[in-house]
């Protein structure tokens, strides 16, 4: 056994190593590779402690800003306006082309630009959403292994809402079984006190 940069390398063939020595190696691989994970952890905390970049501060704040301008009955009302005017300049350009062409490209940029904006305060949004109820699970009686499945396949999650709403029909008919039980249980107290 010899170690390398990149962790250890068995000298020899397959059966020239001891039993007890091949044990060593994989804790010796299992250690450095914890170590390396820890220092990843590490990493990602110190990274996550100060903060985003640069540009992904600039980029998050322009489209937290412009979703929120578009929204906005003004930025409506603007657009409207730009389209009033491009029609009522096309006997002006004779309705050309490139009159045509203005107003395509035009909207063709602002949707194109604007899909990117969007979809990245809806990610924020829905990352924030998914964290605040994360910590809602874990703080209440609710199942902690629901924390954290956002992250599984559609075919993953389906099988949980089926397995969920198969439950709550359970708790519904069991609880629908006790108050029937309690109805009874009444009408039988009635009647042996009534007697």
């Amino acid at each position: 056994m010899t170690a390398s940069r990149s962790g250890f390398r068995l000298a020899g063939r397959r059966g020239d190593m001891e039993p007890g020595a091949v044990i060593e190696v994989l804790l010796a691989w299992v250690g450095s590779t914890r170590a390396l994970m820890a220092k990843t952890r590490e990493q990602k905390a110190q990274k996550a402690e100060d903060g985003p970049s640069g540009a992904a501060r600039l980029f998050g704040d322009l489209a937290n800003r412009t979703s929120q301008a578009a929204g906005r009955a003004t930025t409506f009302m603007l657009a409207a306006a730009v389209i009033v005017v491009w029609a009522v300049s096309g006997p002006l350009f004779g309705y050309s082309d490139t009159w045509q062409l203005v107003i395509n490209t035009g909207t063709t940029i602002v949707t194109f630009l604007m899909v990117f904006l969007i979809q990245n305060s809806q990610n924020r949004d829905s990352a924030a959403i998914q964290v605040k109820l994360d910590e809602l699970i874990r703080v209440s009686a609710a199942r902690n292994s629901f924390v954290g499945i956002e992250h599984l396949t559609d075919e993953e999650i389906a099988a949980i809402r089926t397995k969920c709403e198969s439950r709550a029909l359970a708790e519904k008919a069991a609880d629908a079984s006790v108050e029937s039980t309690g109805r009874k249980a009444r009408r039988a107290a009635e009647k042996a006190v009534g007697s």
